[in-house]
């Protein structure tokens, strides 16, 4: 079974649907130790810088605390710590939300990063769960009903398929000012997205 490098963020959380295995790593991000928590799960490891919470004392969680002048957003330390342990696969929770729209957007950012690095990112919100692909493709998930929407992310996307959906798509260049993808929808069959050249931030059904 594939192992899930699991991070949970201070936005808005929505129980997760799944339990999580032994060797699956969960990190709290800042003030996404309380999440966890509430989640009913022991994080792993929790990082951050702090600003918007206190260090949590008594817990058995390994603790990195980063400089609050720094580059990287907690979530991004996350993400880079789950790679430097060799995760692939990483499911964001509290990654959207809350009263900064800036960080939900700096985390379809992390998404991207994930790709750069050869791993895949879901990041899940109460309906829906984005993931970003690079010059490569995606099957949205048989059990999957509802809206699909699909935006080129960073620049042109060429090479564009969009396969058992209401709308289709063949060899088309989407671009990040005309969002023709949006507001797409499931079919009978499972729904194929497929780029040749750059990269599509996907949103599909929880």
């Amino acid at each position: 079974m594939e192992k899930l490098c699991v991070i949970f963020g201070a936005g808005d959380v929505f129980a997760p649907r799944k339990k999580f295995g032994k060797t699956d790593l969960i990190i709290a991000a800042d003030g996404g130790y309380s999440a966890a928590v509430a989640a009913g799960l022991n994080p792993d490891v929790i990082i951050g810088d702090f600003d918007s919470s206190d260090a949590p004392e008594n817990t058995a969680a390994h603790v990195i605390k980063l400089n609050r002048d720094k580059d990287d957003t907690d979530m991004l330390a996350a993400v880079k710590l789950g790679l430097r342990r060799g995760y692939k696969t990483f499911v964001i929770y509290g990654g959207t939300g809350g009263d900064r729209l800036d960080h939900t957007v700096a985390n379809f950012g992390a998404l991207a990063y994930l790709n750069a690095f050869g791993a895949q990112g879901y990041l899940v919100d109460r309906d829906a769960i984005a993931t970003v692909i690079t010059d490569g493709k995606f099957a949205v998930p048989k059990q999957a009903r509802g809206t699909v929407s699909v935006f080129a992310y960073g620049g042109v996307a060429s090479g564009v398929n969009l396969e058992n959906l209401q709308y289709s798509l063949t060899n088309a260049e989407l671009t990040p000012e005309y969002p023709i993808g949006v507001s797409n929808a499931t079919g009978d069959k499972a729904g194929v997205v497929s780029v040749k050249s750059g990269s599509l931030l996907i949103f599909f059904p929880r």
